[in-house]
């Protein structure tokens, strides 16, 4: 299936679709300058809906011991939250709390997945797997002085 037409992932203007290699068709964002700089991370719907996350384990995701950094599983784990909400975000958000537990290093050439669900989504907040995300109205952004 695939097919995110029913989402904002489309009307994205930074939406970048995978031309070949591994995650070839799969999606990202580059309007994030620090999950463009410490990725790529990828997501795609799948055919029973959910949306999956990956990324392949670089030299530059590991720590001094030779394993992912957690400052790297934090921030894929982050992309994650908001891939998984896009579809019913459908718009800017903000992480207004986020819990991590750490079950197991990765290793340099690994494939890292993750797969969310929302439990709740309201008016307002909404909830997912393990964090929480406000939806907020862009400000335009103030006049330099003259």
């Amino acid at each position: 299936m695939d097919d995110l037409t029913r989402s904002a992932f489309l009307n994205r203007p930074d939406l970048h679709v995978g031309t070949d290699g591994e995650f070839k068709g799969w999606r990202t964002w580059s309007r994030d300058n620090f999950e463009t700089h410490n990725g790529p991370f990828w997501h795609r719907m799948e055919d029973d809906g959910r949306i999956r996350c990956a990324f392949r384990v670089e030299k530059k995701h590991l720590n001094g011991s030779g394993n992912v950094h957690g400052g790297c599983f934090m921030s894929f784990a982050d992309y994650c939250l908001f891939a998984t909400a896009a579809p019913v975000l459908q718009g800017p958000g903000v992480t207004v709390s986020f819990a991590c537990e750490f079950l197991d290093a990765g290793r340099e050439g690994e494939l890292v997945e993750g797969f969310g669900e929302i439990t709740r989504a309201g008016a307002s907040m909404m909830f997912t797997f393990s964090g929480t995300l406000k939806r907020v109205k862009l400000k335009p952004p103030p006049a330099p002085p003259a």
